[in-house]
């Protein structure tokens, strides 16, 4: 989806790890290296997001990376918890009709607040990390992340259509554009700390630090700033535990085969 095959191959590698690898290592890393060829060799080398400006950023900016890193850590832990409980409620749900009753309720919900607040909760977000990181606009509202929390947490758990790591992405720019606005930061700086956001939120929700600077390196070509991008990575991982100790998707993963033995019991 982002054009970024190392990132994938970097995935493949952090989730393996927390199984038995050499059961499926070859069959996988084979599967990830194919669709990451396919990728390039039909939509080219392209970049998701491009070159934001990032030069003359000196070393005190980490201090702004680590508090957005953990603010992000922990935002994304709660989301997850929050996924995870609406996602068990909804099981409790007895028929149909109920489950379109949700659903229903959910799309007024989303659609209410695009409507009424701010537009910027429907889709992917990427509207919002492409204005944030190359115009002058770059300094969201301070509801704006949690509405981009609120539309993938209702979407996912009531059956839409779309996934979770380009709504977490989103979350963390506009994480960082906000408290980049709350401690007057030059644009360059912003823009690091944008970048910071994306990879701790992800991070957060997926607990693959690498994995999440990898990807954000690949989307925008920024390797210089790989240091700024993994200590985001790891505080957020470092503090995202302390809300809840296993990924979103080991939860699910629990949650799903939990459904399966008892379905065959």
């Amino acid at each position: 989806a982002f054009n970024t095959p190392l990132g994938g191959i970097v995935f493949a590698v952090e989730e393996l790890a927390k199984t038995h690898i050499n059961y499926f290592k070859t069959a996988l890393f084979t599967a990830v290296i194919i669709a990451g060829l396919m990728a390039q060799t039909l939509a080219g080398s392209y970049l998701y997001l491009g070159y934001p400006k990032t030069s003359d950023v000196g070393l005190s900016i980490m201090f702004p990376v680590i508090l957005v890193a953990g603010i992000s850590g922990v935002l994304a832990s709660k989301l997850s918890v929050l996924m995870l409980k609406i996602n068990a409620w909804t099981k409790t749900l007895k028929n149909d009709r109920q489950q379109i009753a949700f659903l229903i309720a959910s799309a007024l919900v989303i659609a209410s607040l695009a409507y009424f607040v701010n537009r910027e909760i429907l889709g992917s977000g990427k509207e919002i990390m492409e204005r944030t990181l190359f115009t002058a606009d770059k300094h969201e509202d301070w509801y704006v992340p949690i509405f981009r929390m609120i539309g993938p947490a209702l979407s996912f758990t009531s059956g839409g259509a779309g996934g979770i790591f380009a709504p977490a992405l989103s979350a963390g720019a506009s994480i960082g554009s906000v408290v980049s606005g709350w401690i007057h930061l030059s644009p360059n700086e912003t823009n690091v700390v944008i970048l910071g956001g994306m990879v701790a939120f992800l991070t957060g929700i997926t607990r693959a630090p690498f994995t999440s600077a990898i990807i954000v390196l690949e989307m925008t070509d920024r390797h210089s700033l790989i240091f700024h991008l993994m200590l985001a990575g790891m505080v957020s991982s470092l503090i995202s535990v302390m809300v809840s100790k296993k990924s979103l998707y080991d939860l699910l993963k629990n949650s799903y085969l939990d459904e399966i033995r008892n379905n065959h019991s």
